[in-house]
């Protein structure tokens, strides 16, 4: 009995290793995914996003962000929704770089139970996610485009996985490169996905080094003088929970203002102002700055290949019945569950 446990243990590996081969795996996800198992999968979550963005217009940004944060982590399998982690240890929700800032949990949560009602154990959280950052895009910035579907759900979260492959807002022209190159996108690609700066807040620690040195006024050579002492209202030296528009003039409106910013010396984060200092990142801000509907277009198709980020799919991975839990092993989608042939339903 053991050694047949040993034995379907390993073969489960060898599935995934095969499964996570990244040509095979981004190729199971397609448009349509839950046409037959769950066809009313993405109204669903496009109900649960606008029902939220009528509340609160910026936890549209919040939502794009929750799916770039659990992307970048793991791959595209909804790890930074876990609170907890089976094996122990802190998850990706406490790191750093997500903890205070991450928002949008209520949303999913909203959207994976209403597709739970509808279609039990058939939506994965790792796909809500994605339709929800790309109905948060269609709201703030009327881009409409598919979503490849069919991802599972990751098993581990970790809260070093979190610190070690986010880049952080401090982070070089070269270093922004080399990272989003480690995840399978190109410089273009990191610059385009940098638009999504366009809409959303920022805690004031993000980059309260480049307006103050403890209580005396500095300015960052990448930031305008006026522009640093309107940051510094808004983050007085002793602040530690305000927060900033990273786009002053539409925080709430998905458009290429990010762009025609960064050359009045109005990028936020020291990375942000990388884009221009670097002169082959500098063609593509002066490109997207021209024209909004270029960069809208390939924000979209960028967001896409985001999306296929060392994903787990077929046999891989599982449905969470609660995204911010594994399933309990009595009622788990199994690596070994039950595939159908326009999506995967979880077995108990």
């Amino acid at each position: 009995m053991a050694m047949q446990g040993r034995t379907g243990i390993a073969l489960i590996a060898a599935l995934c290793a095969v499964c996570l081969l990244p040509g095979l795996a981004t190729a199971q996800l397609r448009v349509g995914f839950y046409q037959k198992s769950c066809p009313n999968a993405e109204a669903l979550v496009r109900q649960a996003v606008a029902a939220a963005f009528t509340k609160d217009a910026g936890i549209a940004a919040g939502l794009i962000r929750l799916h770039f944060h659990d992307c970048f982590v793991r791959g595209c399998d909804a790890s930074v929704l876990l609170a907890t982690n089976p094996g122990g240890g802190r998850t990706e929700r406490v790191a750093p770089p997500n903890n205070p800032s991450l928002r949008g949990f209520e949303v999913i949560d909203a959207a994976k139970a209403a597709l739970e009602r509808s279609c039990p154990r058939t939506v994965s959280c790792a796909d809500i996610l994605a339709f929800a950052a790309r109905d948060s895009i269609t709201l703030t910035g009327n881009v409409v485009y598919s979503v490849p579907a069919g991802r599972r759900d990751g098993s581990i979260s970790r809260e070093e996985d979190a610190n070690n492959n986010l880049p952080p807002p401090t982070f070089t022209a070269q270093q922004l490169i080399d990272r989003f190159k480690n995840k399978t996108l190109t410089a273009e690609e990191m610059v385009l996905l940098s638009g999504a700066h366009t809409v959303g807040r920022s805690f004031c620690s993000s980059f309260v080094d480049r307006i103050w040195n403890g209580n005396t006024p500095i300015v960052d050579a990448g930031l305008s003088p006026s522009y640093a002492a309107q940051l510094r209202v808004l983050c007085p030296s002793n602040t530690s929970q305000a927060t900033a528009p990273i786009d002053p003039g539409s925080p709430n409106v998905l458009d290429n203002n990010y762009y025609k910013l960064l050359p009045r010396g109005m990028g936020l984060f020291f990375s942000d102002n990388q884009l221009r200092v670097d002169g082959n990142l500098n063609v593509l801000v002066n490109r997207f700055a021209g024209n909004e509907t270029l960069w809208k277009e390939r924000f979209a198709t960028a967001m896409v290949n985001m999306g296929r980020i060392q994903v787990q799919t077929g046999n891989c991975g599982q449905v969470r019945l609660n995204c911010n839990v594994v399933n309990p092993m009595s009622s788990s989608v199994s690596l070994a569950g039950s595939v159908e042939d326009d999506g995967l339903a979880a077995t108990s």
